[in-house]
């Protein structure tokens, strides 16, 4: 573990007078970088419980990633005057042309904030960049060019992130959210109540043609683990169906989420919550749509989703269970559903919030300047395709081909 340190001036509220003897008071703002996540637990925990920072950079999370991809940790720990300002938890990704370092488990998370102290001051842009130049390149081992902090948002829980003032693009992808009250009806009543009830009772007209349905919650861990794989399964199946490449498919990938499912946080909270819709009668058992929750307080993140489309697809069991799902989450407490990252038609008509997502890229070596420069331009690329639906089936189905030939060779495909 190398330190380096920087004195920088505080920032807040006050006069001119106030102003320069505040400038003449310095503080020590200290770095170091860590390759192991056991000696700050303590701490990492303790700023994992504040509301306004990701679940998706909490410890259990970044813990089940690293052991299922056996990965190269850098963790950030940032200090002022001694006292803890932050975490920013990133593992090292080696590339062909760069190495990169980004937060752990980024390909899977829907929404990264870091993890900062209540009283955390925003990040300078110059300091920062110098200070991961000199800790990150300091160290034995592989060379950091550039640093990639992706899918952060700008405010979150009514606050500015301490990360705004680091250089970044604007992600392609927002994520989505519907506000719940403890009153079903009112939550509802944000979207078209009565359109949504229409919508509830055909899928289930469907469903009882087919000898009726339970919701189900995973109550054991091997419930959680059998519908995970049929998730997997299912998620495969669409995949294809569309020719487009299974993000799930490496097996490190799905060791993570095995992991997760039916363990349980500090807080007594799932990591991963399995719900599904599963049939009665003649296909008494059989699993129609499945879907993966995790919660923070009264955050709730749907990570995943998934339909048996051969069986019950034009009964939609996938908007029967996201019904389901908030109708009782209504009752317990939670204020924020949360569709995660992606633009998709169902999103859009259940959700009232969209959360701008940012690209925050800090390069550390001239190779990691033009990496940096290839990163924006990828990410303003991926905005026009998007836009047009024609050009954005032919990008995936050429992905999907690099990503199967690379599997044939043994190759891995470097996103």
């Amino acid at each position: 573990m190398m330190n380096t340190d920087l004195t920088i001036g505080r920032s807040g509220h006050r006069d001119a007078q106030a102003a320069s003897r505040s400038d003449a008071a310095a503080s020590r703002f200290e770095i170091s970088i860590h390759d192991t996540m056991a000696p700050l637990e303590q701490e990492w925990r303790s700023l994992e419980a504040l509301p306004f920072n990701s679940l998706h950079n909490g410890y259990d999370w970044c813990a089940a990633w690293a052991l299922a991809h056996d990965s190269e940790l850098l963790i950030v720990r940032g200090t002022l005057d001694g006292e803890l300002q932050f975490i920013l938890p990133l593992e090292f990704v080696p590339g062909r042309l760069f190495n990169t370092a980004r937060f752990i488990g980024a390909p899977h998370s829907n929404l990264n904030t870091g993890l900062f102290a209540a009283d955390a001051l925003p990040l300078p842009h110059t300091d920062v960049s110098d200070l991961l130049a000199r800790e990150l390149n300091h160290r034995p081992g592989h060379r950091v060019d550039l640093v990639t902090l992706e899918k952060t948002p700008h405010h979150w829980h009514g606050t500015a992130s301490p990360l705004t003032g680091l250089p970044g693009i604007k992600n392609q992808n927002a994520s989505f959210q519907l506000p719940l009250f403890a009153s079903f009806e009112r939550t509802l009543a944000q979207v078209n109540a009565k359109r949504r009830r229409k919508k509830m009772r055909i899928s289930e007209r469907r469903l009882e043609a087919l000898g009726g349905y339970d919701y189900v919650i995973a109550q054991s861990p091997a419930e959680a683990q059998a519908l995970l794989d049929v998730f997997l399964r299912q998620k495969a199946i669409r995949f294809a169906t569309l020719g487009l490449p299974d993000v799930f498919h490496e097996a490190p990938t799905r060791a993570f989420f095995h992991a997760l499912a039916g363990r349980c946080g500090e807080t007594g909270n799932p990591l991963l919550e399995l719900n599904a819709i599963r049939l009665k009668g003649e296909h008494g058992g059989r699993v129609v749509a499945v879907a993966g929750l995790s919660r923070k307080a009264d955050h709730v993140i749907c990570q995943f989703g998934s339909i048996d489309e051969e069986l019950a697809g034009d009964a939609s069991p996938g908007e029967l269970l996201f019904y389901r799902m908030i109708e009782r989450l209504c009752g317990e407490g939670a204020a924020l559903f949360d569709f995660g990252v992606g633009d998709q038609p169902y999103k859009r008509s259940w959700c009232t919030i969209e959360t701008p997502l940012r690209d925050i890229v800090v390069p550390l070596t001239v190779r990691g300047r033009f990496a940096a420069a290839y990163h924006r331009a990828l990410v303003r690329a991926k905005v026009v395709i998007k836009a047009n639906k024609a050009a954005y089936a032919f990008f995936q189905r050429a992905r999907s081909r690099k990503k199967n030939a690379g599997r044939k060779t043994g190759d891995r495909d470097v996103e």
